[in-house]
This record gives C-alpha cells, structure tokens and sequence, in this order.
C-alpha cells in the first residue's frame, strides 16, 4: 500500500458520483460502477469488489452526519483503472500493512482490496478528507 502516488496519467475516461453514507449508498456505488465499466466495454471483476469494499468503508467508517462519500473512477494511459472512494473522515485514515490476515473490528475488506488491486494507499487530502484509491491493471490476467 502507498500513502502518495505518483503524478496522474493522462485520461481516457473520468466517472464520479457523489453518494450518501448509508448502506443504500454503497449498494448504488457498486451498481454505478458496473454499469459505467460495462459502458466502457471494461471487465467488471474486481473492480466492482473493490468498489463495493471500499463504499462499505467509506459508510461504516467514514461518515459524518449530514455528509456522503464520492467515487470516482477513471481510466488513464496505459490502460489503467483507477479507483477511489473520498470521505470526509480524514484523521480515521487506514494506516499502512492495517490490511491483516487477522481481521479486527472491520472485517477482510481492506485485505480483499490488497489481494484484487495491483496497487492501493490513501490520500490526506484536501483537508479534512481522505481518498482510498486502488488500480488495476486492464489486460493482465486476474
């Protein structure tokens, strides 16, 4: 897991959606991204997965009262796709290596978005939020 990534790469397609933090949220989150990955002619596993874990997150640890989360996806050269989910709980960031075998009080998710990405951090920024991201690499084999 990365804390910073480096310079984004060109664009080829951009999707993002503001969403509440509630289960129904997450739900629409998982639904959105399938149907916008289906358009772009993209396989939909894993990315609906990671999505799906990292909306969870976003709603159960995440929230604050009165305020969603957004994802956003995006497809950059050489054929990448990019994942992240924002929060306005910035200060309860997961921290590096938290993606254990032994699951704590939150469960597999974060080891379940480790195994299927080939690449996942956290962005502190802008303040107060935070950006859990995760990349897959199209074309290689899952």
């Amino acid at each position: 897991m990365n804390q910073e990534t480096v310079a984004p790469r060109t664009p080829l397609h951009r999707f993002t959606v503001p969403l509440s933090a509630t289960r129904r949220g997450a739900r629409l989150a998982r639904l959105l991204a399938a149907e916008q990955l289906d358009a772009w002619g993209l396989p939909l596993d894993p990315a609906r997965l990671i999505v799906a874990e990292l909306a969870a997150n976003a709603v159960v640890h995440g929230r604050v009262p009165g305020r969603g989360f957004r994802l956003t996806l995006t497809v950059t050269t050489p054929a990448t796709l990019r994942i992240e989910v924002t929060d306005p709980r910035g200060e309860k960031a997961p921290a590096c290596g938290s993606a254990s075998p032994a699951p704590a009080e939150s469960g597999y998710g974060l080891l379940l978005v480790e195994e299927s990405a080939d690449d996942w951090g956290v962005l502190s920024k802008p303040f107060p939020c935070k950006t859990v991201w995760a990349e897959l690499e199209l074309g290689r084999p899952q």
